[in-house]
C-alpha cells in the first residue's frame, strides 16, 4: 500500500516571486518629512502629520500633528494640534491638543497648551501656560 504524503493542494492565488510590501505600523500616517541634512527656512502649512529631522527656521501652521526629530533644529513660531518633540526647538509654540517633550529634546521658548508632557532628561528653558479654553467647564 502506498500512502501520499504531499500536502494538500489548496485553490487561491498563483505563487508571486514578488516580496510583499513591509508592512510597518505607524499610528499616524506621515504625511511630509524634511529629512537630516535637509534645510528649510520659510512657512510650512500642513494636514496630517509632519516630521522635521533636518534643520528647519521660520513659521508653522496646522491643526495636525508636526514631530520634531532626534537631531533636528528648529527655530520657529507654531502653532499646531499636537507637537512631539525630540529635537532642539527653539521659539514659541502653541498646541491646542497637547505636548511632548521626548529626551534628549531641548526646548528654549514659551509653550501655550491644553495637557503637556515632558519626560526625565529634557532641557526646557522657558514658559508654559496651561490654555484649557476648548476643553468643557467643570462644575
Amino acid at each position: 500500500m502506498v500512502q501520499n504524503t504531499a500536502p494538500a493542494q489548496m485553490p487561491g492565488p498563483a505563487p508571486s516571486n514578488v516580496a510583499p510590501l513591509p508592512s510597518v505600523s505607524r499610528s499616524p500616517e506621515l504625511n511630509a518629512l524634511l529629512g537630516k541634512g535637509s534645510q528649510f527656512e520659510g512657512k510650512l502649512i500642513f494636514e496630517g502629520t509632519v516630521r522635521i529631522d533636518g534643520k528647519f527656521s521660520g513659521e508653522i501652521i496646522s491643526t495636525d500633528q508636526l514631530i520634531i526629530g532626534e537631531g533636528a533644529e528648529v527655530k520657529a513660531n507654531v502653532k499646531v494640534g499636537t507637537l512631539v518633540c525630540l529635537g532642539d526647538y527653539q521659539g514659541d509654540a502653541t498646541a491646542s491638543k497637547g505636548i511632548e517633550l521626548k529626551a534628549p529634546a531641548k526646548v528654549r521658548g514659551n509653550l501655550t497648551t491644553a495637557a503637556i508632557v515632558i519626560e526625565r532628561g529634557v532641557f526646557f528653558d522657558g514658559t508654559c501656560k496651561m490654555d484649557t479654553a476648548g476643553a468643557p467647564a467643570k462644575k
